[in-house]
């Protein structure tokens, strides 16, 4: 099979025939259809960004694909099947707390790079070896809109900070760097799941007045402006009501006043979910925190239960995949896909492989 190949870090990929993947017990090969391009794909794949990678590998977190062949111990599972395919691939051997892999990105931790090298290729090529359970049916569809079914992952990433906080119909979320692919998706699937308001925070009014645009007067934007008591009070200003739950999905550039700013809005007893990329320590009041009984919740990716549920959001109809503007490019032009989608980042535009 053809596939796009990092020999080094800081190289170009190269697109080359390697070996098909080998199908074994626990595992299914995908046939894959589209799969996203990372806006920080390039940081990535230089080294730029210190991500737990093992060349040569095939790059690639994620996909949209159709099922080739099933392992002896799949039940419902079978070939042509359309499927989403979870790059969070988890250890099968400590379900209390298991090791982490984003597979054909990056490894959570030293430990998880023994379960990287097994699980190592990505999705930038015609087929992908994935782990059975993270193998979801998404039910039929036109092979055109297996590119807007990419946009699923980074819905996906929200769903599950809200997941995880319990979040109910009829509460106001904040969602704290609505700006970004992974933002805007935060702001989609809180009016998804029935948030009466969503606070969206951002520094570009553009984004954040296209935000309101799209989702109507639920949106309220606030523009940061940096400085954290009045950014603080902006928020508060405009909320109209106690905010139920903070969602910060921050970029690595973003500073712990940006994260306080928005996570001292929360009500007494109130949830926030860190699932941003901030590399700093976060200075939260211990009093405040003590006194008013707040959860705070890290959370990296989502529950595997997760996705299924939110499959059913999308065949609903409560939140659609058609916001998204796609570029496709074929995996022979994998180099200029990653230039584009580093040049193109923002909410609402993807750059898809069409392998």
């Amino acid at each position: 099979m053809k596939a796009a190949v990092l020999k080094a870090l800081g190289s170009p990929l190269a697109v080359e025939t390697v070996p098909d993947p080998v199908l074994g017990t626990g595992e299914v090969i995908v046939d894959v259809a589209a799969t996203k391009v990372l806006a920080y794909a390039g940081d990535v794949l230089s080294g730029q960004r210190r991500y737990l990678l093992e060349p040569p590998i095939v790059p690639g977190a994620g996909c949209i694909g159709r099922v080739r062949e099933v392992g002896p111990d799949a039940t419902e599972l079978a070939p042509g099947d359309w499927v989403f395919c979870d790059p969070t691939v988890r250890s099968r051997d400590n379900a209390q707390a298991p090791d982490i892999i984003l597979q054909g990105l990056t490894a959570g931790s030293q430990r998880a790079l023994r379960l990287q090298k097994y699980f190592h290729d990505g999705s930038w090529a015609e087929r992908t070896r994935v782990p059975t359970e993270c193998v979801v049916r998404i039910g039929a569809i036109s092979d055109a809109e297996a590119v807007s079914w990419c946009a699923f992952g980074n819905f996906a990433v929200a769903y599950g900070g809200y997941v995880a906080a319990n979040l109910q119909p009829g509460e106001t979320v904040l969602v704290n760097g609505a700006t970004g692919a992974f933002g805007s998706g935060g702001v989609a699937v809180a009016l998804a799941m029935g948030a009466s308001t969503v606070i969206a925070t951002g520094r570009n009014q553009q984004a954040l007045d296209d935000l309101a645009r799209r989702f109507g007067k639920r949106v309220r934007p606030v523009r940061m402006a940096g400085d954290e008591e009045r950014d603080r009070q902006a928020i508060l200003d405009l909320a109209g009501a106690p905010i139920d739950c903070v969602l910060d999905l921050l970029p690595p550039a973003a500073t712990p006043a940006q994260v306080r700013a928005a996570l001292l809005t929360v009500r007494p007893y109130g949830r926030v979910v860190l699932m941003g990329g901030v590399r700093q320590d976060v200075g939260v009041p211990y009093d405040w925190l003590m006194r008013h009984c707040i959860t705070i919740h890290g959370q990296w990716m989502y529950r595997r239960d997760a996705i299924p549920r939110l499959i059913a959001l999308v065949r609903s109809g409560l939140l659609s995949l058609e916001h998204h503007q796609a570029k496709c490019f074929g995996l022979d032009d994998v180099n200029e896909a990653i230039a584009h989608a580093a040049a193109h980042a923002g909410p609402f535009s993807m750059t898809v492989l069409r392998p």
